[in-house]
């Protein structure tokens, strides 16, 4: 038997893997006929001698491959020799676990032979509403609460990169004694994503540089960047200038009043000085209408970008 795990988010792919192995080795205590293979390295005689031999404990085998499509020779060989290893790849002595991190061509040989003939995962980044069920239910699995606005904030900040999420939650696990996490403890335990070409976007809208900001929007999704995420991301952002703008006009200080951290702060504030309040109050509140026509379907969120861009 074949599985094959791909796909971008490596971390669920990942513990799919895990389980792969649990359930086996929960079986299978000798963990003998466990391996693992790295695909650069794999030769493919070794490969055909490992597969076609027999256990001498007669147990299945797991044999893991990381990456093999990194392997040229490796791919060719496989796929001139499989329908003459058939019986071994597809019976049920052996089960082999391709695990492929990396990017994959869809017209890749090797991918179209997995596609028919292996029991297929692929596992894409989570966005808006499947993002927020798993982040609930891993702050649930580490004993606490979270409400929906706080959930927001927290997505907010940390983006949909799961390794990082996973981090998050458990540092503001530790840290908060009570039951329910609060937003002042997002604000004070969490380092918000924003990568330097997230904020040269934002940058570009609060300038009301709308060439400069299309460009840059459309320079984020030809590189895979996920349209709910640059969304959600100048969302957090003008909330934040608006918060920070508030703050001041009132001659409090920031660092005191917002809540937030101090990285968010300095970064809003130097924003803040491009807009008065009443235009941030009626920028957030179109901000706040796009979010709820793409969370209710009403429009996509490419279209939604650009729908913002040219009403800012």
């Amino acid at each position: 038997m074949i599985i094959f795990l791909y796909g971008s988010d490596d971390f669920r792919a990942r513990q799919k893997l895990n389980e792969i192995i649990a359930r086996y080795t929960k079986t299978h205590k000798s963990g003998i006929n466990l391996k693992y293979f790295q695909g650069d390295e794999l030769n493919f005689h070794d490969f055909k001698n490992e597969l076609t031999s027999i256990s001498i404990f007669k147990e299945k085998k797991l044999l893991i491959f990381f990456d093999v499509f990194s392997n040229p020779e490796f791919k060719d060989k496989f796929l001139e020799e499989a329908k003459l290893l058939a019986r071994f790849l597809e019976g049920p002595e052996n089960i082999l676990v391709f695990y492929q991190s990396g990017p994959i061509g869809k017209k890749d040989a090797l991918f179209s032979f997995f596609k028919k003939q292996a029991r297929c995962q692929e596992f894409k980044p989570l966005e808006n509403g499947e993002l927020e069920v798993w982040v609930k239910k891993e702050i649930e699995r580490f004993g606490k609460k979270i409400g929906q606005k706080e959930l927001e904030m927290f997505i907010d900040f940390v983006g949909n990169d799961l390794w990082q999420m996973e981090n998050e939650i458990q540092k503001l696990a530790n840290f908060q004694k009570g039951e329910v996490i609060k937003g002042e403890d997002i604000g004070l335990m969490v380092r918000p994503k924003i990568d330097t070409d997230v904020f040269k976007t934002i940058d570009a809208v609060a300038s009301k540089d709308k060439k400069r900001a299309l460009k840059l929007l459309k320079d984020h999704l030809e590189k895979g960047d996920s349209p709910f995420y640059l969304f959600s991301m100048i969302n957090f952002q003008f909330r934040n200038i608006l918060i920070i703008k508030d703050i001041i006009q009132r001659k409090l200080s920031p660092y005191q009043a917002a809540g937030l951290h101090p990285y968010v702060i300095k970064k809003s504030h130097l924003l803040s000085n491009k807009f008065d309040l009443e235009e941030l109050k009626k920028i957030y509140q179109k901000i706040f209408r796009i979010d709820h026509n793409i969370k209710t379907g009403k429009v996509k969120p490419e279209v939604a970008l650009d729908l913002l861009i040219s009403e800012i």
